[in-house]
């Protein structure tokens, strides 16, 4: 059995830039907490997307294991749209109702869940048999769940905390389980 710990970033300062956008003060207590979670886990490894909340989110357990965190460009948060959108949870909602639907310059939710997927696929390729940490972000977290099991949706999305740890079990390729963490 291979376990994937999906981890949401913790709370990050709002920038319009994605890629350097940091955890806030909150975010760095909260951070501290999702260790002392992991910890009790017995983390064989930590990836991340490059994003630099998701990668403060789970630099606490990689230095407790003592490993350096690998980064899963796959595990990004999608791209909803290259220009800002006027109503953000309009757009999340139309998204999610038509998957095939991409905003200005975005990814569709069939697209990024596809590049999702296939960065699972490697993670559980890679490291099949070992309990993984994966540091990622709460719309490519839930479009790769909702892979697997379709009733994790735009919903489940919502009630999402931040940040939030789900384990997902596999057997090979196959998911057995999800527990929130």
């Amino acid at each position: 059995m291979t376990k994937l710990y999906l981890v949401r970033h913790a709370h990050s300062v709002y920038t319009a830039e994605e890629l350097t956008r940091p955890l806030s003060e909150k975010g760095r207590r909260d951070a501290v907490s999702v260790t002392e979670r992991l910890k009790k886990e017995k983390i064989d490894v930590v990836c991340s997307s490059p994003y630099k909340r998701a990668v403060e989110t789970v630099e606490g357990i990689a230095r407790h294991i003592n490993q350096e965190i690998t980064l899963v460009e796959e595990m990004r948060e999608r791209t909803l749209s290259s220009v800002p959108v006027g109503n953000f949870q309009e757009a999340i909602s139309s998204v999610w109702a038509e998957p095939a639907l991409s905003l200005e310059g975005g990814e569709s939710n069939l697209i990024a869940q596809k590049r999702g997927v296939n960065g699972i696929f490697k993670i559980l390729k890679e490291y099949n048999g070992k309990n993984v940490v994966i540091g990622t972000h709460g719309n490519i977290m839930v479009l790769v769940m909702n892979y697997f099991d379709e009733t994790y949706g735009v919903e489940f999305w919502r009630e999402l905390e931040m940040p939030d740890i789900y384990c997902l079990t596999f057997d090979d390729a196959n998911l057995k389980s999800v527990s929130r963490i």
